[in-house]
């Protein structure tokens, strides 16, 4: 059985070949990413035409995740292009600075409503947290600061404040150039940076949809504020993602392993699908082979229920992209060997849907039966998300006429898709385990799941579970 977990991997330089990529989706890619901090609108729009081509040359399905950069604050620019900052020296952020002007005792920055957001005593962490300064003064536009762990720093440098707590949106207006583009390119998924509250994932769907996109809205979970939005943000997305880089700056490394749990735990439960993101094989951006370290951070994901593992610098910059898709998948596909599912989802709160009720059924049965398989019809994907919540190790297979659809239930644990023109009722079981049988996924004698609803194309219109048994199906 193929893993259950899905690989999520940026595109980049290094992803800019044909081959590479059919290498990529061979090896076990599910979706890509196309991180809008980097590149053009034309370059990605490339790169993307390039994965279709390789996806079907391939035949598989790849869904598309369109990243946006959203409001990162960043320093400006160093004269010399980097300088070293040394402990206990003074170095002072400057709102009016000339955006060229930086050395090592001053820099410009991008957000220049900072002075208004910090307070002598807090703490602002440099280039992923490796630099740290304490702010000891803030006058006008400039904010004082002495170095407490000095390093050195180029241009363009993200810069957080340790707790969060800044009032910048969610949405820049890149954002909302780039979220068009989105829409255009077709994208299946749209990722939005930085968000405090549920209303940022609202407003970016609203542009999305007001653009002509149909993709789903992932909330990346990197501010120290959506910690204590959670429930109402995994409500409002289609998909979180535990962005460990810029929140383990804000939150600290030391909380940053409970915190995931925790994310991972909450977004099951509400049935919110979740990805797992950030150095998760950083050395193999170099390196052949990923270290122990890095496969005990995915086998721990894994086992933690993550729908999804993502991959950043790894390919899009990597001398290695397929490789180390080829090795998160075989550490997924190991580790999932070792992970016993509960037979229910455990859940105590009532359906909200028929299809749901289905959904969750039909797992609860196959967990008890000796199933090989579940067929699930699905317009919209939901039966085959709801099925995804719970644990299982029989395959959820999603059959639908839609390629937004198969494109979308990629990034869901342990589902599949299937392109599937309804036939007529009386020969539709008939045909889904013969389907099944060509793929080597069932044999004679073997017991299956189907779901439908009584009118095919009706969205939200599943309502039957029948389990049948390939050979006697009519």
């Amino acid at each position: 059985m193929p893993k259950r977990t899905k690989i999520v991997a940026t595109l980049g330089p290094a992803t800019a070949d044909l081959e590479v990529l059919k290498d990529m989706v061979r090896a076990g890619l599910d979706v890509v990413r196309l991180n809008l901090s980097h590149g053009s609108h034309d370059s990605h729009a490339t790169m993307l035409e390039l994965v279709r081509r390789a996806a079907s040359e391939v035949g598989r399905c790849i869904g598309v995740m369109v990243d946006l950069q959203g409001p990162k604050i960043r320093v400006e620019r160093f004269r010399d292009g980097v300088v070293e900052l040394q402990r206990g020296a003074p170095f002072s952020l400057d709102a009016a600075l000339d955006s060229d002007a930086g050395d090592a005792t001053q820099v410009g920055i991008s957000y220049k409503n900072l002075p208004s957001d910090v307070t002598p005593g807090d703490i602002l962490l440099l280039n992923d947290g490796l630099i740290r300064l304490k702010v000891e003064r803030v006058a006008g536009t400039r904010i004082d600061t002495r170095v407490e762990i000095g390093g050195r720093v180029s241009d363009r440098k993200g810069l957080n404040r340790l707790g969060g707590g800044l009032s910048l949106g969610a949405l820049t207006e890149k954002d909302r150039a780039d979220i068009q583009f989105a829409a255009k390119a077709g994208a299946d998924y749209l990722a939005v940076s930085f968000p405090r509250q549920a209303s940022d994932i609202d407003e970016a769907r609203a542009l999305l949809r007001e653009a002509g996109g149909q993709g789903g809205v992932v909330a990346k979970i990197e501010r120290a504020e959506a910690l204590e939005e959670l429930d109402a943000i995994m409500a409002a997305s289609d998909a979180v993602m535990v962005a460990r880089g810029d929140l383990a700056v804000e939150i600290g490394d030391a909380q940053l392993a409970g915190v995931q749990k925790e994310l991972l735990r909450r977004a099951r439960l509400r049935d919110c699908v979740v990805i797992t993101a950030t150095q998760m094989m950083q050395s193999m951006v170099h390196s052949p082979s990923p270290t122990r370290a890095e496969v005990l951070d995915v086998a721990n994901a894994v086992l933690d229920g993550t729908d999804a593992v993502m991959l950043s610098e790894e390919t899009a910059i990597g001398a290695h992209p397929a490789k180390v898709i080829e090795a998160m998948s075989r550490i997924c596909e190991g580790t999932e060997r070792y992970q016993h599912f509960s037979r229910s989802s455990g859940e105590a709160r009532d359906y909200a849907y028929i299809d749901e009720a289905i959904a969750k059924a039909s797992i609860d049965t196959a967990n008890r039966l000796k199933v090989k398989a579940i067929a699930a019809f699905t317009e919209s994907g939901a039966t085959a998300m709801w099925m995804s919540r719970i644990g299982t190790e029989v395959p959820i297979y999603a059959f639908t006429r839609h390629p937004v659809t198969e494109r979308k239930v990629s990034l869901y644990r342990g589902v599949y898709p299937v392109a599937y023109e309804p036939a007529a009722r009386e020969v539709v079981n008939h045909e889904v385990a013969e389907k099944l049988r060509s793929m080597g996924v069932v044999e004679e004698g073997d017991l299956i799941i189907i779901t439908k609803g009584d009118i095919a194309g009706m969205r939200g219109g599943t309502n039957t579970l029948k389990i049948v048994r390939v050979g006697d199906t009519q």
